[in-house]
């Protein structure tokens, strides 16, 4: 009852219940409250405050930028949703804020093209390289035969692609980077299809932001060959899997171009499916499918893991196609 009452004195505010008004259409900066809702910093903040105070609202931090976004679960989220729902949709002051919302994504927008725009070159001529993406993507999406998803980890996110793929088949999707431009691309992409149940953070794939077993499927999507220790981010992509929760790496078989390491920062030219064999077994995971995927100068492995429960050992690695 305590609960159920803080939060409704915390929302009963005008400027408080517009917040979450915005807020149900996804995750904001402070700077963009106070642009929407026409308030000093200092008064929106104290406004966030309180509603973070009552666990209406969750906080993070992202570099110089402070992100807010309502809950996810206990009934503070219900409460929050529900009060969301019943705004009137004919409200004169609700409508302008949904208007400001309106330019505050279409900058965002704007600043996502552009960087895409600088960097587009160099991924497509990568994707010329290797089968369709489309024909990678249907394979990632068979995972699903393998496990039911509720909560989706989507490592080195990048544009957030690997969230619109899954995003009619989860309750919740967590895309993480390290590079603010390339989450700025993603939730310019998400917020475009009005995608609430994703989110992108700021996060670091050797230090995940997120508890133990909270995952139900982790994808690492043509990210390990950037990574300093593959071994170690698999291990942590690990960590957060739910038992019997699935992994799955999807990356580039062994090749020799070394352009990819020399003009695109590839750390490692593709791995072998018996080294990331080792690895699954380091982490506790036991290997229940490898596909290749041939696109003529490079070909794409699909690895699918399994997290085995307490106690049991890991599956040998088998080479299914």
């Amino acid at each position: 009852m305590d609960v159920i009452l803080s939060a409704l004195r915390a929302a009963g505010e005008p400027t408080r219940l517009r917040i979450l008004g915005l807020l149900g259409h996804g995750e904001l900066t402070v700077t963009e409250l106070t642009q929407i809702l026409r308030q000093s910093q200092p008064r929106v903040s104290r406004h966030l405050r309180l509603l973070s105070e009552a666990g209406l609202l969750d906080r993070f931090r992202e570099g110089a930028w402070v992100f807010y976004r309502i809950v996810e679960s206990g009934p503070q989220a219900y409460l929050a949703r529900t009060i969301v729902d019943l705004l009137p949709e004919d409200d004169m002051e609700h409508q302008r804020d949904l208007e400001r919302l309106g330019d505050v994504r279409e900058a965002r927008a704007e600043a996502a093209a552009a960087y895409f725009r600088a960097n587009a070159p160099h991924w497509d001529k990568i994707r010329s390289l290797y089968v369709p993406e489309e024909q990678v993507e249907k394979r990632i999406l068979s995972v699903l035969d393998d496990v039911q998803v509720n909560d989706l980890l989507d490592i080195g996110t990048g544009t957030g692609r690997i969230l619109e793929v899954f995003s009619r088949h989860i309750k919740r999707g967590l895309g993480i980077d390290l590079s603010p431009e390339m989450l700025t691309v993603a939730r310019a992409s998400l917020a475009a299809k009005d995608l609430a149940h994703c989110q992108v953070r700021l996060g670091d794939m050797y230090d995940i932001p997120l508890a133990n077993e909270s995952m139900d499927l982790v994808i690492l999507h043509q990210v390990l060959h950037f990574a300093e220790d593959a071994a170690l981010a698999l291990k942590e992509a690990a960590r957060v899997l739910r038992p019997d929760g699935v992994a799955l790496i999807v990356d580039f078989a062994p090749h020799d171009n070394e352009d990819l390491r020399d003009d695109h920062q590839h750390r490692r030219l593709g791995f072998a499916d018996e080294e990331v064999s080792l690895w699954a077994r380091a982490a506790g995971l036991g290997t229940t499918a490898i596909e290749h995927l041939d696109g003529g100068e490079l070909t794409v492995t699909l690895w699918r893991l399994r997290k085995t429960a307490a106690g049991q050992q890991p599956k040998s690695l088998e080479l299914v196609s």
